[in-house]
């Protein structure tokens, strides 16, 4: 199956409205693109994207939400509100939210499932660490945080598009070999497969490091639908030349 590739730039804590201007006209002036294009800036820069992509085919998402529709949650963002700018997707589940914030994977599943329930796509990120790779627990890991999420999700599993992001080769410059992705990607496929007849179309990315040197060779994989960029998301030129690839 063709599965039409998805490239999605991460902002995580970055940007300014002095930066974002030139970043997002980039961007836009670099279209038409053969792939879907989304980004994720911070929440302040949210209005600014929405108004700038408007009308473009280009997407934007949120960086995380909260599992509650409203209430005293000081700090946090509902799905229903990210809805309300047009969002299209957010990232739950980020190694970082993992690690910064003890983000269980019962608590990423309810987040995925709070963002269905207000019609946006969640993009779930799965992943092990280096400590959990050299002692052969990769398959176990991403298939223990993906399972928390596919039975909150029941039969609305296959809607999410799922992030495989190896923990040690985010903002590392290391990057999984597009062998390695592969392998872990094949595993996700393969347990969707199981759990959704919608699982050969779903969209899995890749994140860790993506450059536009190493791009093709990852989008050339059987089961790599796209990427989930960082620091080359911050470059109009670099995320542009990833997007490329994709086609």
């Amino acid at each position: 199956m063709t599965r039409r590739k998805l490239v999605v730039g991460n902002w995580k804590m970055h940007g300014s409205r002095s930066a974002n201007a030139p970043l997002l006209s980039g961007i836009l002036e670099s279209r038409p693109y053969t792939c879907d294009v989304a980004v994720c800036p911070p929440f302040p820069y949210l209005s600014e994207a929405a108004v700038a992509l408007a009308s473009s085919g280009l997407r934007w998402g949120g960086q995380d939400c909260s599992v509650h529709e409203q209430g005293a949650y000081t700090g946090e963002v509902s799905a229903r509100m990210l809805a309300e700018f047009g969002c299209r997707y957010v990232i739950v589940g980020h190694s970082e939210r993992r690690a910064l914030h003890a983000e269980s994977d019962g608590l990423v599943a309810e987040k995925a499932k709070a963002a269905l329930a207000h019609g946006v796509t969640p993009i779930v990120c799965v992943g092990e660490t280096l400590a959990e790779r050299e002692s052969g627990q990769t398959e176990s890991v991403v298939k223990r945080q993906l399972s928390a999420v596919i039975h909150a999700l029941a039969h609305c599993a296959g809607e999410m598009v799922v992030a495989y992001e190896p923990v040690w080769a985010i903002g590392t410059g290391k990057t999984a070999t597009p062998e390695q992705a592969q392998e872990v990607h094949a595993v996700l496929r393969a347990q969707l497969r199981a759990a959704t007849p919608r699982a050969d179309a779903m969209t899995l990315l890749y994140g860790g490091s993506v450059k536009p040197e190493n791009a093709k060779s990852l989008f050339a994989q059987a089961d790599i639908d796209g990427a989930l960029v960082g620091g080359a998301a911050l470059k109009a030129d670099d995320f542009v030349a990833i997007c490329r690839a994709a086609g």
